[in-house]
């Protein structure tokens, strides 16, 4: 196997075996805790830009079914792995992780001790990082001079508005970083859906006169986003229901008057519990997040919390006390599971069949 090495932008190196693409590459690394969905986590749009580093021992024994795809192609730089699977027994698979990420022309690295790499990370935060052929000055030079883009979304976003038809509510989803989970979700619903770019006008939304809206997920930071998206939220969550998911709920906290804080620890996993504070349900869910509302700006406003994370309080999820609206910081379409929070969209799907007068199709 081929040496390569991950180099951090505090000036750690971690030496390990190449794989998927012989390229040089340069992200924002993070770690993800979650042990089933690796092709799931690589193809999420809200990994655009970053390298993932996986804390299961062992990747890639499930081989690529491209059913299972969050978009057409993945939108991680890099993959970080304990150990890459060599062979895989499942039947749907089409090809192997090595030669999907060598397609793709996405660097891979093996062979790392991921374990005192996500515990570094937990002390440093998130942060640069680069896998090279030669940990050197030069390639240390280069990571640092590295600037990250902020408008991850933009190149992300559809750039034209398209339709996933079927014969039930018409709803509009804002495409901030689409993963094709949310569209499954809605589909179950035979939901007439249309998608938006993520700077789609009022006028434009208007036009499709929709039963429901929904925000969807997406990458970076959510102050980069057009304030016309605030005047949709705004002006519309009066009107009909509108959900918000990942950074659509984090858009949905600041149209509303809440702040937001970046994590020092970003959650990316799913094995941390959830409590629906109405309920005292406890469900696990997918969680991709960097940013965490404030949970003291939200009692001047009209929302109040409906789920926190039990590992460490941050919002979970909001709801508006005049609106049809609510909104959640984890990913409720089971694109990797766990099912346990689908519930999410039977509550919106029924504030939108209300709205129809008590129909779906």
């Amino acid at each position: 196997m081929t040496k390569r090495y991950l180099i951090l932008q505090d000036g750690t190196v971690y030496a390990g075996e190449a794989f998927g693409a012989p390229a040089t590459t340069f992200g924002e690394i993070v770690f993800h805790t979650a042990m089933t969905g690796y092709q799931e986590v690589i193809t999420n749009p809200i990994y655009h830009n970053q390298i993932v580093m996986f804390t299961s021992p062992t990747i890639g024994a499930a081989g690529i079914n491209h059913r299972a795809d969050e978009s057409i192609v993945p939108t991680v730089k890099g993959v970080i792995v304990r150990e890459i699977a060599d062979v895989s027994t499942n039947r749907l698979q089409s090809m192997s992780l090595h030669d999907y990420l060598k397609r793709h022309n996405v660097p891979g690295i093996s062979q790392i001790d991921t374990r005192a790499l996500a515990r570094h990370l937990r002390k440093t935060g998130t942060q640069k990082a680069s896998i090279v052929d030669v940990p050197d000055a030069h390639a240390f030079d280069q990571l640092r001079a590295m600037v990250l883009t902020t408008r991850q979304v933009a190149q992300v976003s559809t750039p034209k508005a398209y339709a996933n038809p079927g014969r039930g509510a018409n709803v509009v989803v804002l495409d901030f970083g689409l993963k094709n989970g949310i569209l499954r979700m809605l589909s179950d619903f035979d939901a007439n859906v249309t998608v938006l770019p993520y700077n789609a006008t009022v006028d434009e939304v208007a036009n499709l006169d929709p039963d429901g809206i929904v925000l969807s997920s997406g990458p970076g930071d959510p102050r980069q986003i057009p304030d016309e998206t605030f005047d949709i939220i705004r002006q519309f969550q009066t009107r009909v229901p509108l959900f918000g998911i990942g950074l659509g709920h984090e858009l949905f906290a600041i149209a509303n008057g809440a702040t937001l804080q970046q994590m020092p620890v970003e959650h990316h996993g799913m094995n941390h519990p959830i409590r629906e504070q109405i309920t005292s349900r406890i469900m696990f869910a997918t969680q991709g997040q960097g940013y965490a509302v404030n949970p003291d700006s939200v009692r001047e406003t009209d929302m109040f919390v409906t789920h926190i994370d039990m590992t460490d309080g941050v919002v979970q999820g909001l709801r508006h006390r005049d609106y049809p609206a609510f909104s959640v910081q984890f990913f409720p379409d089971t694109a990797p599971g766990p099912f346990e929070a689908t519930q999410a969209f039977d509550e919106f799907m029924e504030m939108v069949t209300a709205r129809r007068g008590g129909w779906l199709s």
